[in-house]
C-alpha cells in the first residue's frame, strides 16, 4: 500500500503532526538577523530619532578635518527633523551651486560658502552664528 503525498502538510499529517498551527518566529527578536528561510529578507525596524532642540542659532563653520584637506561648510543646531533637514540641504546646494549631504543632524555643503548660506538661512528667519575661524 503506497500512498503519495501532494504536499509537506499531507506528509506531516500522516505522521500526526500539524505544521499549519506552528507559530512563526518573530523577526524583531534578533536585530542582527537579515534573512530567514521562513520569512525571507528581514527589514530592520526604523525607530524615530529624537531631534536635539535648538538654542535659537544655526551654527555655521568651515571644516577640513578628516576630508583630506577639502573644505566643507557645516550647519548644525537647527532643531529640524530629517525631512526638513533634507529639504533645507537641497535648497542650500542649489543656491550655492555645489554638492553636499545631511549627516545626522548636520548639513554639510562642499566648499567655503558661509556668506551664501547665511543669506539663505536669514531669509527663512533663522539666526546664524559663525563658529570657529
Amino acid at each position: 500500500m503506497t500512498k503519495t503525498f501532494s504536499s509537506l502538510s499531507d506528509l506531516a499529517s500522516a505522521f500526526g503532526k500539524n505544521i499549519e498551527d506552528k507559530p512563526k518566529a518573530k523577526s524583531n527578536q534578533d536585530d542582527s538577523l537579515v534573512y530567514s528561510t521562513d520569512e525571507g529578507k528581514i527589514k530592520p525596524n526604523k525607530k524615530a530619532q529624537a531631534v536635539t532642540p535648538s538654542d535659537g542659532f544655526a551654527k555655521v563653520r568651515r571644516e577640513t578635518k578628516g576630508r583630506k584637506g577639502k573644505g566643507v561648510t557645516t550647519i548644525s543646531g537647527l532643531g529640524f527633523n530629517a525631512d526638513q533637514l533634507k529639504a533645507l540641504a537641497s535648497k542650500l546646494k542649489k543656491t550655492c551651486g555645489s554638492g553636499g549631504s545631511v549627516v545626522g543632524e548636520t548639513i554639510e555643503i562642499q566648499g567655503d560658502k558661509k556668506e551664501a548660506i547665511k543669506s539663505v538661512l536669514e531669509k527663512q528667519g533663522i539666526k546664524v552664528k559663525f563658529v570657529g575661524g
